[in-house]
């Protein structure tokens, strides 16, 4: 017998449907991400809409925010994806590096990244805010990618592999004063 598929409504998205498969995720239909210039699916993860009442109205305050982000903020953080690049490039070979890659700045940075998707999902540690995590490709990075994630949409907090977490505090278990970007958040 199938399961009948339930829609929840959000202000920013419209309709969001749970996923056949996960029964706590919810897609959206894709829209324009204004940081990016490009349309992208959303996914609500690990949402049970009777066990957290308030989680859709803070997505949206969250997406509100994330969707205000532009070509300013991309710029301004460039450099810090760009780091995270240069992390990498120090722990592998010259030969694990792309040809192209070897010698850009990181007003180049972008080139080299395609983001696929976007999940919203509250924190299951610390502080229960709602993060907005964009799942990228990159060039540099093949197998674990890339991930930007930003604290109720308002600032990036987090670059990294795409391991799951979102926050390096969560990642590493330590407080979240020791985690830089997230410790410089600011309402």
């Amino acid at each position: 017998m199938d399961k009948k598929i339930k829609i929840v409504r959000s202000k920013i998205l419209g309709e969001v449907s749970q996923d056949a498969s996960f029964e706590d995720y919810w897609n959206s239909k894709p829209i324009r991400i204004p940081l990016i210039g490009k349309e992208l699916n959303l996914v609500f993860m690990d949402f049970e809409p009777e066990k957290d009442e308030s989680f859709i109205q803070e997505a949206d305050s969250a997406l509100d925010n994330f969707l205000k982000l532009g070509d300013e903020y991309r710029h301004q953080i460039s450099g810090l994806i760009y780091d995270h690049f240069r992390d990498f490039c120090s722990k592998v070979g010259k030969e694990d590096i792309p040809d192209e890659m070897k010698e850009i700045d990181k007003s180049e940075i972008w080139k080299f990244i395609s983001p696929s998707q976007i999940l919203i999902a509250r924190r299951p540690y610390n502080e229960p805010d709602i993060f907005i995590n964009m799942t990228c490709q990159c060039k540099w990075e093949k197998e674990h990618g890339l991930q930007l994630v930003f604290k109720k949409g308002k600032a990036l907090t987090r670059v990294s592999d795409q391991d799951g977490y979102l926050t390096k505090a969560d990642a590493y278990n330590i407080p979240d004063s020791e985690d830089e970007l997230l410790a410089k958040f600011e309402e």
